[in-house]
């Protein structure tokens, strides 16, 4: 993929090295001349400029960008540069970081989010996932569909133990993506038991939470 960030800080600089280390294609876009510093990222390509203004995305070629990833410290220049990408550019994807999770409202398909990625509850729901087991913890909103990726740890003595996921009794709307067992990354089959232990992650909406808490055992 070809993605532009906006934002050359350290969010933005480490967004960029673990992008290209998987073979993408990365423009980094940056506003203040200390920060701008091509060195630090040398296969990236880096444009200097405001990301708000429309001569610098036109300059960029941002409209051939796959991705565009909103990551600077203002949540103003974020969604401003997520509307531009999304109404003038017609960019398939793109992602904002939220600053202040007061904002996070307004982090939504009107200003052209498709993804919101929020720090502060992002670190939130680690330290809920690192202390919870048989409860549902909300990693990420997929602000498009109005979907939540959900994660839940079944205790070691789960009477679900050995269930296969074609057995599960779960909800219409809730789709099992994946399931963590140690270090192997499964992708659930219909006949793949669940096990004690096992970190469950599902895509669902809010309103099917409940019910998926009542068919894991909660």
């Amino acid at each position: 993929m070809r993605v532009a960030i906006a934002g050359a800080g350290a969010v933005g600089r480490s967004i960029a090295s673990e992008l290209i280390e998987a073979g993408h294609t990365v423009l980094l876009i940056e506003r203040l001349s200390r920060q701008f510093t091509p060195e630090v990222v040398e296969a990236a390509e880096w444009v200097l400029g405001d990301a708000c203004e429309m001569s610098t995305l036109e300059a960029s070629g941002i409209e051939r960008c796959d991705v565009v990833i909103a990551a600077t410290g203002d949540d103003k220049a974020n969604l401003v540069l997520a509307l531009l990408a999304k109404t003038e550019f017609a960019v398939r994807r793109v992602v904002a970081r939220v600053n202040n999770p007061a904002n996070e409202w307004l982090f939504n398909e009107s200003w052209g989010v498709d993804v919101a990625v929020s720090t502060p509850r992002m670190l939130a729901a680690m330290v809920e996932e690192a202390v919870s087991v048989g409860d549902l913890v909300r990693l990420m909103t997929f602000r498009k569909s109005q979907a939540n990726l959900v994660e839940l740890t079944l205790p070691e003595e789960t009477p679900l133990a050995g269930t296969p996921v074609e057995r599960l009794n779960l909800p219409r709307d809730a789709a099992l993506v994946a399931i963590l067992r140690g270090e192997r990354v499964i992708v659930p089959q219909p006949d793949d038991p669940v096990e004690g232990g096992d970190e469950v992650l599902f895509v669902a909406p809010e309103t099917v939470e409940p019910d998926l808490r009542a068919a894991l055992g909660r």
